[in-house]
């Protein structure tokens, strides 16, 4: 890997599109309907989401977003391509929501996964998060792995 960009992307650029529409195929592979809890591209186009690509060169390898929710901030729609897997574009887009998070004047992100995704949990709890009980709208449908970690301002 050259030199890992992220910044902030329209979910609905061909890349970020392609992107979105890989996990959610993904997803739909390993869930049934009413275990999936991602967003549309639409609704991350939300004023409330700060949405996320992460890519090296002219490649565009992972997404993510920050929901501002009331008192925290949900990290959704978050995927690497297989070939960037292990290569640290998660814990880079992590860090991107984290200080963004931080930004917003919020000081706690939660996420909600799946079971089936135990790499993504691994990543989730090597940076930080730990899980948590079902919060906001979720319910317990029994795949769902609920996460949380408290965000530490830096000292200036």
């Amino acid at each position: 890997m050259t030199t890992l960009h992220i910044a902030p992307a329209s979910p609905l650029a061909p890349e970020a599109s392609a992107l979105l529409d890989a996990s959610q195929a993904l997803m739909r592979q390993l869930y049934t309907p009413e275990e999936n809890n991602f967003l549309s591209h639409e609704a991350l186009c939300d004023p409330s989401v700060r949405f996320f690509t992460a890519a090296d060169g002219a490649e565009t390898l992972g997404c993510a977003a920050l929901q501002i929710k009331e008192g925290y901030g949900e990290v959704k729609s978050f995927y690497v391509t297989e070939a960037a897997r292990g290569r640290g574009v998660g814990t880079a887009l992590l860090r991107r929501i984290e200080e963004t998070a931080l930004a917003e004047g919020l000081t706690v992100l939660k996420l909600e996964t799946g079971d089936a995704l135990a790499a993504a949990c691994r990543l989730y709890e090597a940076n930080g998060f730990t899980r948590c009980g079902v919060f906001g709208d979720y319910e317990d449908n029994g795949v769902s792995v609920f996460m949380t970690k408290t965000l530490v301002p830096a000292v200036a």
